[in-house]
């Protein structure tokens, strides 16, 4: 269990099966006597618990993520895009991104200093956002980050738009868990109007 933890991409998977790991073990040691094994797995445990509740304490917080809006052919957004290209391929096999089209908009998803995902949208008709890419990186995707895009940054309502249209064809989509509705392939979330005294 502890070296299945270890292979663990997800940060919060890899420290929940660390944290069960601990706890055979120390079940284990106290079995047959061996109390320093006991001892050491009990503070491994209790590191475990600590990292996990602050983990689930934030994932919703407002101050965790930022949404910044960048340029569709900013250097950084392509270096991010070409880093993360063969596992973004396999969730989204549809993806056909031009960012020299008209209507483009481009958004990354960071905590501090690291990104956690990107979003990649256009216009597909008048009050409609197409999402193009919904990307998050493995380590963040036991985590709720695409809330801060859709829910609460207002990205898509102070640009005039009233409904977000999720990318066909994605795979292990999450959007029920947003709030969308099932639309054939993809899922379709209707947004409040702006209000347009909000800061």
């Amino acid at each position: 269990m502890l070296v299945w933890s270890l292979l663990q991409s997800r940060i919060l998977r890899l420290r929940g099966l660390n944290l069960i790991g601990c706890l055979v073990l120390i079940g284990y040691n106290a079995a047959i006597e061996v109390w320093p094994m006991v001892g050491l797995n009990i503070v491994l445990a209790v590191i475990n618990i600590w990292y996990l509740r602050g983990m689930l304490a934030t994932r919703h917080d407002e101050q965790t993520y930022q949404v910044v809006e960048v340029g569709v052919g900013d250097q950084f957004l392509a270096h991010t895009l070409r880093v993360h290209a063969a596992d973004i391929a396999r969730f989204n096999p549809d993806l056909h991104w031009n960012p020299e089209a008209p209507g483009r908009s481009a958004f990354l998803v960071v905590t501090a200093d690291e990104v956690v995902g990107v979003v990649l949208s256009h216009a597909e008709a008048p009050g409609v956002a197409q999402i193009d890419l919904d990307y998050v990186t493995p380590k963040f995707r036991d985590f709720t980050p695409g809330e801060f895009v859709y829910r609460r940054s207002r990205l898509f309502t102070e640009r005039g738009f009233h409904r977000v249209v999720s990318p066909p064809g994605m795979v292990a989509p999450y959007y029920h868990r947003l709030g969308f509705r099932p639309a054939g392939d993809s899922y379709v979330l209707d947004l409040p109007a702006a209000d347009p005294e909000a800061d």
